[in-house]
């Protein structure tokens, strides 16, 4: 264990520091993270964050399996990760401590709550001895302190606190330590406990005593040897704010809803990591938002299609196994040509898997997971802040070609939340419908645009576009149920056709980097932070061959995917699953013979990891 005298203390100046907020799910973890983010976003950082919480609702308390963390990245440079080694570990117990440890770098700062290091804990966590006292951690800095005993000592006075409620303030009393030690202004947050809680005076009072007393009992005695400076980060001019991966997705539909002219309606069936994205919606009845928490997924697609069929803009959120359950329902949307869109925040799996942990294992299920030939549009956001852009893409796709659209995000970009630059409404695109509004001679219910072969969409009701949909397959084009083979396999066709013509639709993929030379990474949907830091740091490094080309457009592929594939000697196709999106590549692009970097362990890539492989590909 290191150890610095009060002379050694000095302020530093970083771009960058990765800290890690480490506890038991009553802790309040995912609150401290979520604070010091916001924090540091008010003062003009770039941020990325990673929560990482238990799978068990109710874990046992200081379980190994029970820990709940957040990490936050921030930074006056640009930060498109939460980071890889933890400069600083906040662990409020033994439990925390013993699965963190291993990312902390050594000789960094580790701040510990001695007063949960009892007997029975240490045993919870499989330590045979105290951590603190055998000399294990002499390689870091650690920082005793006994939080909880602190946290009693602040609170002494205040009324109306049970022990329960006394003792997990103490989360606020770490917040308050790193603070300090980043030169953070507690304001942001006791601004936060006065909103929270103005109808309980007395947790505004506890919270914000908890916390100044962590912020000066670091000032007053000197216990944290350096204190740290992280200048704001230059980023474009405009109005900012941190966002969540789910709550944008939310907030494009909103946008979506109102570009198009129709109602949103929302029916979802609630599961692990995609009901935040109801929860979002609920809130904005105002805007004639309508939800429906469903009874199970089948209902809550099966209701999202009826309101299409009326006229909304229809969405239906799950994850890995909800699309299973939806997909028939989807195929009936595809046949029935509605707009609809689907939204797949993908977890670790199969069957429950790992619900909390993140993984892209779904794409092959979003591809081909219906019965018959029933291709649909899918495409992917790669960051927290274009979960936005890409949910009002898939809403322009489906209502503008007649067709369900499968967004795909998963668990570790939906759940984390980085810096986004507010779009004002008359700033997006314009997104077109096909309703017809009034009675034509020669309509037909599946009569198409020549140029994109979508149909018409008729409301019911209108007078003298009267028709009837069903799941059965269709004549062309009268809609009415036909069971010639012939018309089968033209209606098949033509309804692949439709989804390969919306490759003239989407922007082409535009390489990073470099546009030619000796390596390709390649990657899809929420790598994206990972791989362009570690073929950006990898440019730093001397390695101009290398790019990366990042595909968003899954199904149809951009036009320009093979050109850009084969201007490179060797490509790298990094997953967070076994290899799904190099098999679609194989299966595009005949004679392809793609590397591939795959990880599926809940976990996001580290950057580490990601180099290591490149440079290997390159010696």
């Amino acid at each position: 264990m290191i150890k610095t005298s009060p002379e050694a203390r000095d302020i530093q100046s970083l771009e960058a520091v990765v800290v890690r907020f480490v506890g038991d799910s009553g802790d309040g973890m995912q609150l401290t993270g979520t604070q010091f983010t916001d924090t540091s976003a008010m003062f003009g950082n770039d941020v990325a964050t990673f929560p990482n919480y238990p799978s068990e609702i109710r874990a046992p308390q200081g379980s190994l399996y029970g820990v709940s963390g957040y990490q936050v990245h921030i930074g006056s440079i640009e930060v498109s990760t939460p980071g890889d080694n933890v400069d600083l570990l906040v662990a409020m117990n033994p439990a925390g401590l013993k699965t963190n440890l291993y990312a902390v770098k050594p000789g960094h700062t580790i701040i510990a709550d001695s007063d949960s290091f009892t007997k029975k804990n240490l045993e919870k966590a499989q330590y045979e001895t105290n951590p603190l006292r055998d000399g294990s951690l002499e390689n870091y800095r650690v920082i005793e302190v006994a939080m909880t005993s602190l946290t009693k000592e602040a609170l002494k006075g205040v009324e109306g606190l049970d022990n329960k409620s006394i003792t997990r303030s103490k989360n606020m009393f770490a917040l308050g330590m790193v603070y300090w030690m980043y030169h953070r202004s507690p304001e942001h947050t006791i601004d936060f406990f006065r909103k929270k809680f103005r109808k309980q005076p007395h947790l505004i009072e506890a919270n914000t005593k908890v916390l100044n007393a962590g912020y000066y009992y670091s000032e007053t005695l000197e216990l944290i040897p350096n204190s740290y400076s992280i200048a704001p980060a230059k980023m474009p001019s405009g109005t900012y704010r941190v966002i969540m991966g789910n709550t944008a997705t939310a907030w494009g539909f909103l946008a979506a809803a109102e570009k198009s002219g129709r109602e949103l309606f929302l029916g979802s069936y609630p599961i692990t990591p995609a009901s935040e994205i109801l929860h979002e919606l609920v809130k904005h009845k105002h805007f004639g938002v309508k939800t429906l928490q469903a009874e199970d997924e089948i209902a809550g697609i099966s209701s999202a299609i009826g309101a299409a069929f009326a006229g909304d803009l229809a969405i239906t959120t799950t994850s890995g196994p909800g699309l299973a359950l939806k997909g028939e329902a989807l195929g009936l949307a595809l046949m029935l040509e509605l707009p609809l869109v689907v939204v797949d925040v993908q977890r670790g799996g199969p069957s429950t898997g790992l619900p909390t942990k993140t993984e892209q294992s779904d794409l092959l299920q979003a591809m081909y997971g219906r019965n018959g030939d029933s291709p649909l549009i899918v495409i992917a956001a790669s960051t927290p802040a274009n979960c936005f852009h890409f949910a009002f893409e898939a809403c322009r796709l489906a209502l503008e070609h007649m067709t369900p659209v499968i967004l795909m995000t998963d668990g570790y970009i939906a759940n984390g939340s980085a810096p986004w630059k507010i779009e004002s409404a008359a700033s997006l695109p314009e997104i077109g419908n096909r309703i017809l509004r009034e009675a034509r001679e020669d309509w037909q219910p599946y009569q198409r645009d020549p140029e994109t072969l979508a149909r018409s969409w008729v409301l019911p009701g209108t007078p003298g576009l009267e028709h009837r949909l069903g799941g059965l397959e269709k004549d062309n084009p009268t809609g009415n149920v036909s069971y010639v083979p012939g018309n089968h396999e033209e209606m098949t066709r033509i309804r692949s056709e439709k989804i390969r013509r919306v490759q003239h639709r989407i922007p082409d993929v535009v390489p990073e980097f470099a546009s030619e030379g000796d390596l390709l990474v390649v990657g899809w949907g929420g790598t994206y932070g990972a791989l362009h830091t570690a073929v950006k740091q990898m440019q730093q490094e001397g390695y101009g061959n290398i790019g990366l080309a990042h595909f968003n457009y899954i199904n149809p592929l951009p036009g320009n995917t093979g050109e850009v594939l084969r201007a490179f000697k060797k490509i790298l196709v990094c997953e967070l699953n076994t290899g799904q999106f190099a098999k679609l590549l194989r299966i595009n692009f005949s004679g392809l013979e793609p590397e591939q970097f795959n990880k599926v362990q809940g976990l996001p890539f580290g950057n580490d990891e990601l180099m290591d492989k490149f440079k290997q590909l390159l010696s």
